[in-house]
């Protein structure tokens, strides 16, 4: 409602000052009885609400007390306003933002909350001119000099109210997003108990159960959308996007495809996922396999499915024992001279990456493939590894792989 609805001209109006203060003089004589009618008002005020306002009669219904003493506390004020307008501006001014703050925090609509303001105000001027025109009809012809006044009241207290409103409504985003925030941290972390995880679903809109990955997404452009039947929630980390992905009726393989897709259009993209989980619960150490996943990806860009790395997952989660592996099995091959070592891994690996196919290897490494058969003998000399025994061909793949994942310096 709106409060101080007079107030003295400004001085550009000086001829008309005797007017306005005869006409102030009247429109405060008549404000005293409405202060005695202030139930009366409050009830009209509630059923003009209540019959044009849908979103006032929901409120009403569900707390018709808590309406009443708001309206009627601002009404209170509005007429206080006349009364006494330098003592009482500040203090309907603060009711109004109030009203604005709470409203906001309750989710009641801006436009009802001005619709109401503005029916209150002519709701007391009309209540003021039936005062004037039944009691002293002589003076209700000095009410024209305030109707604009009247008017301006209103929609100052109007942008009162906007003011708090949209104010609280940003506090009130903040606090939210902040919660959001918190909670997926928490949940990345493994610190979210499991009584707090029906808050955490429903706070990121994600189902408490279900199967879920972790995506770590680092060298891009922000994260962008998750697959189609899929739903995320993003989180900054420190160095990637960290994405709690529900899998819905995808599955990790489908996620892996969606971001090589994406990885293969923009340079640099590296991207770490891990096997799936059961549930939020499970995202902590969800977490834990992304990152081992994206230590994998290739420094240059690439899409990691930890489902398809084991071996080298197994290596990269140990990088002492890893590094120690590399270093006993192709210690001999480094130590050569930088080019001749530097050819005999470039071939041990191509040959590996070819599923021990020399025909193959060859053609990736433009060469023979009597080369490449010379060469792999000379690594099997070297390192003292045979490539037709099981077991020396794991633990070459598992050194290459270590070799290939230890911080370059």
């Amino acid at each position: 409602m709106p409060a101080h609805l007079v107030r003295p001209r400004p001085r550009t109006r000086t001829a008309a000052a005797p007017a306005g203060s005869d006409a102030v003089a009247v429109l405060r004589r008549a404000a005293l009885p409405l202060m005695s009618r202030l139930p009366a008002l409050t009830d009209r005020l509630m059923a003009d609400l209540h019959a044009t306002e849908p979103a006032y009669r929901a409120a009403i219904d569900a707390d018709p007390g808590d309406i009443r003493r708001e309206i009627q506390r601002s009404l209170r004020h509005s007429v206080g306003s006349l009364l006494d307008p330098g003592r009482s501006r500040e203090a309907a001014r603060a009711c109004s933002a109030r009203i604005g703050a709470e409203r906001a925090a309750r989710g009641l609509p801006l436009h009802a909350l001005l619709a109401a303001f503005r029916l209150g105000g002519a709701l007391i001027w009309q209540a003021l001119v039936d005062e004037v025109t039944r009691h002293h009809p002589r003076d209700a012809h000095l009410l024209v000099h305030l109707a604009a006044d009247v008017r301006e009241y209103v929609d100052d207290h109007c942008a009162c109210v906007a003011e708090a409103y949209h104010r609280a409504e940003h506090e009130l985003t903040w606090r939210r997003e902040n919660r959001r925030r918190l909670m997926a941290a928490a949940l990345l972390d493994g610190t979210t108990r499991i009584a707090d995880l029906p808050d955490a679903a429903a706070a990121l809109g994600l189902p408490e159960r279900g199967r879920y990955a972790v995506v770590l997404v680092a060298g891009g452009r922000g994260a962008g959308p998750a697959p189609a039947g899929t739903r995320a929630v993003w989180h900054p980390g420190p160095d990637a996007e960290r994405g709690i992905v529900a899998l819905g009726e995808c599955d990790v393989r489908g996620l892996a495809a969606h971001w090589r897709a994406r990885a293969d259009r923009a340079a640099g993209l590296r991207v770490g996922i891990s096997s799936a989980v059961e549930g939020l619960a499970g995202v902590g150490s969800a977490l834990r396999l992304a990152g081992t996943a994206l230590r994998i990806c290739p420094p240059d860009g690439g899409t990691v499915l930890l489902d398809d790395e084991l071996p080298a997952a197994l290596v990269a989660g140990a990088p002492a024992l890893g590094g120690l592996l590399a270093d006993r099995v192709l210690g001999p091959l480094r130590a050569l001279p930088p080019a001749d070592g530097a050819l005999l891994l470039d071939t041990l690996t191509a040959w590996l990456d070819c599923d021990g196919s020399a025909q193959r290897a060859a053609a990736r490494l433009y060469c023979h493939r009597n080369t490449v058969l010379n060469r792999l003998r000379r690594c099997e000399q070297l390192t003292g590894r045979s490539l037709t025994r099981p077991a020396d061909l794991v633990e070459l793949a598992l050194a290459l792989t270590a070799y290939r994942l230890r911080p370059r310096g």
